[in-house]
């Protein structure tokens, strides 16, 4: 093995990727060039934090990619726009944001002339699916390489070799597995390996220390939230901010059960308080300004677009399209969505838009219309039922 031959290492500063460093370096000679892959999910002294226990741990060189604003344009506002929720649950949190941060690291490796890329995921879950994929797609002629995948290695077992090693770290903190990010937290430990136990409260990043209800209303412009109580953000800033005031609460805690892409079953907790209220807000403006029809193919081509963003199929050309058709399906989705937010709960008030479909020029629901007759509806029912009408008394005379 020559000593001089060039990995780069998507890097975390995690368990999994600091045994990638010492064992790649030390064990097998290579010259790691580590990237963090920056999307919404670190501050900058969590950064820099990072960046020196790269070095620490021996790479060549560290670089930082941010990639929060392509990560929103390219993705998250389309999971908005198709209220993307994973099993009816998920919203995609880590699914979303590991391809980009698998693409960045591919690209980084080509910019940079890499023979080999590597990443610290497990045999067990998505993430080596989806490393590999975008690796193969961006860099073909790139080794891949997984230490923890290809030794079958045990949490344990990380551990003994970085302290023989002599690394230091405080390892009681590797009880539970935390990733940050815009579109919100994963949360993994010993509760979700198993089908009956729940995460205890101090397992979540945000602890509860809002009681009293608060109310606020979010602003949306074609689809995208630009302003919370009348103080205009960036979508990104906006995300941001609603995670502020609503994750206190507690709100958008589950833990998701779903089918891996290697076909297990797997269980992952999250707190995503900021993309379950946006997406349940932006679903009840939707109800309110688009046809019936927008909505129901929206939400085909929305739950296959989830679908195939999970599988890791994110620069399939046909994402480009149903991308398009989701954009376009914005135009009216205008307005302000007033919602309360309480301890672990939150609901829709209403809406105020001036592309609601409620408009009362053509009539209210159960009350009167002011649009057609009775005569009207008499015929339009007539002509409605009359197949079904055939359908059963050619049955009866059949019998």
């Amino acid at each position: 093995m020559s000593e001089s031959k060039k990995v780069v290492l998507a890097f975390s500063g995690g368990l999994d990727t600091s045994f990638c460093v010492k064992y790649l370096s030390e064990d097998k000679g290579y010259e790691i060039y580590s990237v963090l892959v920056d999307t919404g999910g670190f501050s900058d002294e969590e950064l820099k934090a990072i960046e020196a226990r790269a070095y620490s741990l021996g790479v060549k060189k560290h670089a930082t990619i941010s990639k929060t604003q392509d990560y929103y344009q390219q993705c998250i506002k389309y999971l908005v726009f198709g209220n993307i929720l994973k099993n009816n649950t998920y919203p995609l949190s880590v699914s979303a944001e590991r391809i980009f941060q698998a693409i960045a690291a591919a690209e980084y490796a080509k910019e940079i002339g890499a023979e080999a890329i590597a990443h610290g995921s497990t045999g067990a879950g998505n993430d080596q699916v989806r490393f590999d994929m975008a690796f193969r797609i961006i860099m073909p002629e790139a080794e891949i390489i997984t230490p923890i995948r290809d030794l079958r290695l045990s949490r344990e077992a990380e551990i003994d070799y970085l302290k023989s090693k002599g690394v230091d770290q405080e390892w009681h903190k590797a009880a539970y597995s935390i990733n940050k990010g815009l579109w919100g937290t994963s949360v993994g430990g010993k509760e979700t390996l198993t089908s009956d136990k729940y995460l205890p409260e101090s397992a979540f990043p945000t602890q509860v220390s809002k009681t009293e209800a608060e109310r606020v209303t979010l602003q949306f412009e074609k689809g995208e939230l630009v302003g919370i109580n009348d103080t205009a953000y960036s979508p990104v800033e906006a995300i941001q901010k609603l995670a502020e005031i609503a994750a206190p609460f507690g709100i958008g805690r589950d833990i998701h059960v779903g089918d891996t892409i290697i076909g297990i079953k797997g269980r992952v907790g999250f707190e995503a308080a900021a993309p379950l209220v946006i997406i349940k807000a932006h679903h009840t403006l939707e109800k309110h300004v688009l046809s019936e029809q927008q909505l129901y193919w929206k939400e085909q081509l929305a739950n296959w677009y989830g679908s195939l963003l999970h599988k890791g199929q994110f620069m399939e050309p046909v994402m480009r399209n149903i991308e398009t058709f989701l954009a376009d399906t914005q135009q009216h989705v205008t307005g302000k969505v007033h919602l309360t937010l309480a301890p672990y709960r939150f609901y829709v008030e209403g809406i105020e838009s001036s592309y609601d479909l409620m408009s009362p020029v053509f009539g209210s629901y159960g009350e009167m219309n002011n649009a057609w007759t009775g005569d009207d509806v008499r015929g339009f029912a007539k002509v409605a039922s009359n197949q079904v009408m055939i359908y059963q008394k050619i049955s009866e005379l059949n019998q």
